[in-house]
């Protein structure tokens, strides 16, 4: 049976959560849209609706016990997987921590990659509270049995960084791991709105227009690596500065005192701001030197606002760089002073058209519609694997 007679595929694809907020939720909604518009019957099964769900998309709550982060974790974990098996779905796309699916989407990596990485970033009072913790203790449980081969018949990484993790900590196979980088919207992310933007948020912002102004983007600040950047904001270098922070985080309150200490007046925190777009035309530089990102897709839209990058070896969209931005990937951003050197280098570069040209570039090769495409034929692939596939059959 060949790929190019599946004519429709009823695809399933889970996740605790379906929203607009972070970016699995993200990824998820843009993958239920993509696949959609390929023509394919897609369901969804999420314990919380947060968001409109698409037309065209059928979404099934999945109950989990209202109480407990633990609780609510493991019982997603095995109900789920049930519940999509009623629906005789050809294929069931895994986006968290699911015991069962016939594609398992890593979009961070490993749990416990994670924690080795910010347990020898945090010291020995972090590691201890990690190994004590009931939640870390059952996500690494989980995962251990979602990775093992009846867990998944093939797994779809969103960078290579992604692949070499998931290959080291749980011994799996190369040939079960598919890597396709994640997409970018070209039409939303492109410079050509920069002179407007730029000056209406400088002016929203109170940041002079003749500042250096770098972006950071992102959700859980210590993972995407925005402590490293405010150790070093005091720096005499980066007096003429500006650190624009768009995203937010628990400790929100802690960040903005630490703000206000070490960058007096020139970090400001935005927090989630829905024309994100205009924040990277805005800007002159996007930072972002992460503990562990497993792909980044803000680097993506950054490139294809036309803004160079400033990455750690960390963050799997790394991966993509080339040519002149390849200046932009840093080995050790947990040393201030090379994070600081490599920063003043680069933002005395942003003006460079060499910079800006490359990183459209990258930008419209990754197309959305590219990457569904992708995703579609590996689905596909998966989907004549299984024994009664011949609903859909030409």
């Amino acid at each position: 049976m060949k790929v190019e007679k599946i004519k429709t595929l009823r695809i399933g694809l889970i996740h605790k959560r379906f929203d607009l907020k972070g970016g699995t939720e993200r990824d998820l909604y843009r993958t239920a849209e993509g696949l959609r518009d390929l023509g394919h019957e897609i369901h969804l099964f999420c314990s919380e609706y947060a968001a409109p769900v698409p037309v065209g998309v059928v979404a099934h709550r999945v109950q989990v016990v209202p109480f407990g982060r633990t609780a609510r974790l493991w019982s997603f974990a095995l109900r789920a997987p049930k519940i999509a098996a009623r629906y005789r779905c050809d294929v069931v796309v895994g986006f968290g921590r699911i015991l069962k699916q016939d594609v398992l989407r890593s979009g961070g990596g490993s749990h416990r990659g994670f924690l080795q990485r910010l347990g020898r970033e945090s010291g020995l009072w972090r590691w201890l509270w990690q190994k004590v913790s009931i939640y870390h203790r059952s996500v690494l449980a989980i995962e251990k049995r979602q990775y093992r081969g009846e867990g998944f018949t093939e797994i779809l990484a969103v960078s290579a960084e992604v692949k070499r993790d998931l290959m080291t900590n749980y011994r799996i196979p190369e040939h079960k791991i598919t890597v396709l980088y994640n997409g970018v919207d070209p039409t939303r992310f492109h410079p050509n709105r920069r002179d407007e933007a730029r000056t209406a948020i400088r002016q929203r912002w109170g940041i002079p227009a003749d500042a250096d102004v770098v972006l950071f983007v992102g959700s859980g600040f210590r993972r995407k690596g925005l402590d490293r950047l405010l150790s070093i904001w005091n720096s005499p270098r980066l007096v003429n500065s500006w650190l624009l922070v768009v995203g937010d985080d628990a400790r929100m309150a802690r960040y903005k005192k630490r703000g206000e200490r070490v960058g007096k007046g020139r970090i400001v925190f935005a927090g989630r701001q829905f024309d994100i777009e205009n924040y990277y035309v805005a800007a002159d530089l996007l930072a972002l030197p992460a503990v562990q990102e497993a792909f980044g897709n803000v680097v993506l839209e950054a490139l294809s606002s036309g803004l160079p990058v400033l990455v750690s070896r960390e963050v799997g969209a790394a991966e993509i760089l080339s040519g002149a931005l390849l200046e932009g990937i840093i080995d050790k951003p947990e040393d201030p002073d090379q994070l600081e050197s490599k920063l003043v280098a680069l933002l005395k570069r942003t003006g460079d058209q060499e910079f800006q040209r490359a990183a459209t570039l990258i930008g419209a090769e990754f197309s959305w519609q590219n990457h569904f495409k992708k995703v579609e034929n590996l689905l596909a692939r998966v989907a004549i694997a299984r024994p009664n596939c011949d609903r859909n059959a030409g």
